[in-house]
C-alpha cells in the first residue's frame, strides 16, 4: 500500500475524528471528509437497519486501486477510506473517506470520485432491513 493511503474494513464503529487526524498533513490546505450514514427511509419504506458484507481481500484491493487512480488525477497528500461491515443502525456511519490536498477544489473532486467509484466497483454488498421485510441492494447499478 502506498504511504499516502490507509484502507480499512471493520465491524467496529467508524471514528470520523480519527480519520480526519490521519488525513492531515502540514502542506495541505484542505481535508475533505465524506461520511455515508444509514438513513431511516428508502423509497418510502422505513429502514430498521442495514447489513453490509464484503469480500474483504478483494474489496481492499479494489479500494486501493480507486485511491491510486484518484492520486493520479489530483495532487493528493493522503487518502483514508474506512468502511463498516456487519449490522448498522439508523444514523451510524457506513463509510468514511478523507482526502487531503493543497487546495479545496482538488480535495472535493477526489473525494467525490472515490465514493462514486467505490459504490460502483468494490465488492461490498448492502442488505436493507425494513419493518416489512428485507432486500439486498445492488452495489453496482
Amino acid at each position: 500500500m502506498a504511504d499516502y493511503q490507509e484502507i480499512h474494513i471493520t465491524e467496529n464503529q467508524l471514528e470520523v475524528e480519527k480519520v480526519y487526524a490521519q488525513a492531515q498533513a502540514e502542506n495541505t490546505g484542505a481535508v475533505n471528509i465524506f461520511v455515508g450514514t444509514v438513513r431511516n427511509k428508502t423509497k418510502a419504506r422505513n429502514v430498521v437497519n442495514l447489513e453490509y458484507e464484503a469480500y474483504e481481500e478483494m474489496a481492499i484491493k479494489e479500494m486501493r486501486k480507486v485511491a491510486e487512480k484518484a492520486a493520479s488525477k489530483w495532487p493528493v497528500e493522503k487518502i483514508i477510506i474506512h468502511h463498516r461491515v456487519g449490522n448498522l443502525n439508523v444514523g451510524e456511519a457506513a463509510v468514511v473517506i478523507a482526502v487531503s490536498t493543497p487546495h479545496r477544489h482538488d480535495s472535493f473532486e477526489a473525494c467525490r470520485y472515490i465514493i462514486d467509484t467505490l459504490k460502483k466497483s468494490v465488492p461490498i454488498w448492502k442488505k436493507e432491513i425494513f419493518e416489512d421485510g428485507e432486500e439486498w441492494v445492488s452495489a453496482h447499478p
